[in-house]
């Protein structure tokens, strides 16, 4: 996969999916494909701030973004314009698909923090799931992602997310 800007960089489509239409695209620089996970580099996609209240993505924080085409999630450790670590944002995710240029993944309402220290790791939106619909349409799914979840919140809390990343 890849796909060449003027000056060699390779770049990438992401496209989130939730709920069967486009939430977000972007672009970021596609910084690694081993054939099972696909690394991303991209700055912070939303409108302005996004404050969550344990964390704040602006303008000027950088993601690095890993997606596998083989597991339930993807994690993203996002830094700040200065380059300090702010955490790692993990979305619970069908695996990723990848067609051309563009990486496809299909939010499946779950997600992870973890901030820098380790200090706080907290699952969130497990209401919005629950309320999706998914364990009656696709119950597998639905146990694939919960699996997920569970799978990376041992990870946070233990020594994080390095050897996944490595």
């Amino acid at each position: 996969m890849s796909a060449n800007s003027a000056d060699g960089t390779a770049l990438v489509e992401v496209v989130l999916v939730k709920g069967g239409r486009t939430k977000i695209r972007y672009r970021g620089e596609l910084t690694g494909d081993d054939g099972d996970r696909v690394t991303v580099r991209a700055p912070w996609a939303g409108a302005g701030v996004r404050d969550f209240g344990f964390v704040r993505f602006e303008p000027g924080d950088v993601f690095t973004e890993y997606y596998w085409r083989n597991r339930w999630y993807a994690v993203k450790e996002v830094r700040a314009a200065d380059g300090g670590v702010k955490g790692w944002y993990c979305d619970i995710t069908r695996p990723a698909a990848v067609s051309g240029t563009e990486l496809v993944v299909e939010d499946l309402d779950l997600d992870l923090w973890r901030s820098a220290d380790g200090g706080d790791v907290r699952r969130l939106d497990e209401e919005e799931f629950a309320g999706s619909g998914l364990a009656e349409r696709d119950p597998r799914a639905a146990a694939a992602a919960l699996a997920a979840l569970d799978e990376l919140e041992a990870l946070a809390r233990g020594d994080g997310f390095g050897a996944l990343l490595a």
